[in-house]
């Protein structure tokens, strides 16, 4: 398991750098190493711009699963995945390639967001 506290979107690529190097390690394809670093950068840029704070992040490879979950240092507001935004909304685009991605597979509770990506066999 990786897990790191960012605060800051330079800091994120340098800290999520080892995540996508844990998962190369441990023999997981491009493609979903590339996934990942998506999801991963979206849920973390969500809580930097909306909640204004330090991410928290932990992600791990279990059982044919990438389990990646962020959270704020101080959750704020209401968090939902979003239907099909329409093409020119402000917002919401994130939350709903990350959803498409997982094949629906986000689950929010208790301020964390945490998204399951299913690897292929």
């Amino acid at each position: 398991m990786i897990t790191f506290e960012v605060d800051d979107l330079k800091n994120m690529n340098v800290e999520l750098a080892r995540f996508l190097h844990y998962l190369t390690a441990l023999g997981v394809d491009d493609d979903a190493v590339f996934d990942s670093r998506l999801v991963s950068c979206e849920l973390i840029t969500n809580v930097l711009r909306h909640c204004g704070c330090p991410a928290y992040f932990s992600g791990v490879l279990d059982s044919g699963e990438i389990v990646i979950s962020v959270r704020a240092t101080r959750p704020s507001g209401k968090i939902c995945v979003p239907d099909l935004p329409t093409v020119l909304a402000e917002g919401g685009r994130g939350l709903y390639i990350v959803n498409s991605l997982s094949g629906g597979n986000v689950n929010i509770a208790g301020g964390n967001v945490t998204v399951k990506l299913i690897l292929e066999k």
